[in-house]
């Protein structure tokens, strides 16, 4: 091999390790919870692409690939992004997100579909940011939400415990009351014994001899 094509190998090893490091910090540098972000896809984009584009980056920044110590992070990343937009509901969900953010944005600068201002790089990057502050909110929606959730159970559970521990205290005291039972009926009958020849006694003192 000449030293030209030498060259030329460097090169195009110096590029690809670009074009790796590149991709990586790319993928850690935007919000990991928007998949479509992280794969660098449109929203709607049909399930083919999703899953030619997840195969070429994968293969791209794979850490067996590279020595970039980010890889990792950044494939793994990539993993959680397709498995997201592969399943139905969740993708459903993060383009309902999307959707509210280019609304809540055209709300906010008071623009309709037809404006060209929607379809220029700047609206495109406050989209994108809004659409972060969107999936964000409603992160902490579902945080608040599963906390209170977390507070009623502990509360129901506090009050299930209770209960059970009444019904067996009350449980104890049947028991109790019912193993005195015979102590307590043989104590009545020794006292109605000792108390008969009293009554007899008492009933002579009162009689009235008839001289």
């Amino acid at each position: 091999m000449s030293n030209d094509d030498d060259f030329e190998a460097e090169l195009l090893a110096t590029g690809k390790a670009l074009d790796k490091d590149g991709e990586i910090d790319r993928i850690l540098s935007v919000f990991k919870l928007n998949a479509y972000a992280v794969l660098d896809l449109q929203p709607g984009v049909p399930e083919s692409d999703i899953k030619k584009t997840y195969r070429n980056k994968s293969l791209l920044i794979h850490p067996d690939k590279t020595t970039n110590p980010k890889a990792p992070e950044a494939f793994d990343r990539l993993k959680k992004a397709q498995t997201t937009l592969m399943d139905e509901k969740l993708r459903a969900e993060l383009e309902e997100h999307i959707a509210d953010a280019r609304m809540l944005l055209m709300r906010e600068r008071k623009l309709t579909a037809d404006d060209e201002e929607t379809r220029g790089e700047e609206f495109a990057k406050a989209w994108r940011e809004k659409t972060t502050w969107v999936i964000m909110d409603n992160e902490k929606r579902k945080r608040r939400q599963m906390e209170a959730q977390m507070r009623e159970e502990g509360r129901a559970q506090r009050k299930e415990e209770e209960e059970i521990a009444e019904r067996k205290r009350k449980r104890e005291l049947d028991d109790a009351w019912e193993k005195t039972r015979d102590t307590r009926i043989n104590s009545w009958r020794d006292f109605q014994k000792g108390k008969a020849p009293e009554e007899g006694k008492k009933k002579k003192k009162k009689m009235k001899v008839v001289g």
